[in-house]
């Protein structure tokens, strides 16, 4: 697919046209924020961002676009996994970074309000998904590396480990609320290595 066929949002720009994704997106997501998907308008996101109407419908076209883009935005700017040689270590930087970003007054709202519009439309869905299996896969070199020192079973899932370490936090932000803090992190990371250990998430066990 050449980008005369791609989809508006899934070019990555360059030069002046880099600089007005960036505008857009920012604006998108305090927009986001604010007046969640069903309030989200390409013509107010515009406004926001100081620029044209057109230039925001030719490249987006629909708001399902623009969140779409700005979560392979999202997934683009997140930091590399941390490799220290340590299972423990290593989801313990992954559950600090996670709750670090949930806990951030920008982020946190960023992420529940993308997660709530996933749940009312199929392509923010898809998006989110492609988004949280980019990170997974790439914090799950950690684990698939604790197997080959021994540290782990054979056999163990990496995907299904990893999202065991965020998944309390994000329970914490979008149900039981409370803080998101190192202790939080670490506690998720400990419970996950844990189960790991024990061959909870040995495949086919």
């Amino acid at each position: 697919m050449d980008a005369g066929d791609a989809e508006p949002g899934t070019v990555r720009p360059g030069g002046r046209t880099a600089r007005v994704r960036e505008a857009v997106l920012r604006a998108a997501g305090d927009a986001l924020i604010e007046h969640g998907f069903d309030g989200l308008d390409l013509a107010d996101v515009a406004r926001r961002a100081e620029v044209g109407k057109t230039t925001v419908y030719r490249r987006w076209s629909t708001t399902a676009g623009l969140v779409a883009d700005l979560l392979t935005d999202m997934a683009e700017q997140s930091v590399p996994r941390t490799d220290t040689g340590s299972l423990d270590e290593d989801l313990r930087a992954n559950a600090r970074l996670v709750a670090r970003t949930l806990a951030d007054p920008r982020q946190g709202p960023l992420f529940a309000a993308v997660i709530a519009a996933a749940t009312c439309d199929d392509r923010t869905a898809e998006a989110l998904h492609r988004f949280y299996a980019v990170r997974i896969d790439e914090w799950s070199g950690c684990v698939d590396a604790a197997v080959a020192r021994g540290e782990l079973p054979a056999g163990t899932d990496a995907r299904e480990v990893v999202g065991a370490v965020s998944a309390p936090l994000y329970y914490r932000l979008l149900a039981a609320g409370g803080v998101l803090d190192e202790t939080v992190a670490d506690r998720a990371a400990a419970a996950a290595a844990a189960a790991a250990r024990g061959g909870v998430y040995v495949v086919g066990a």
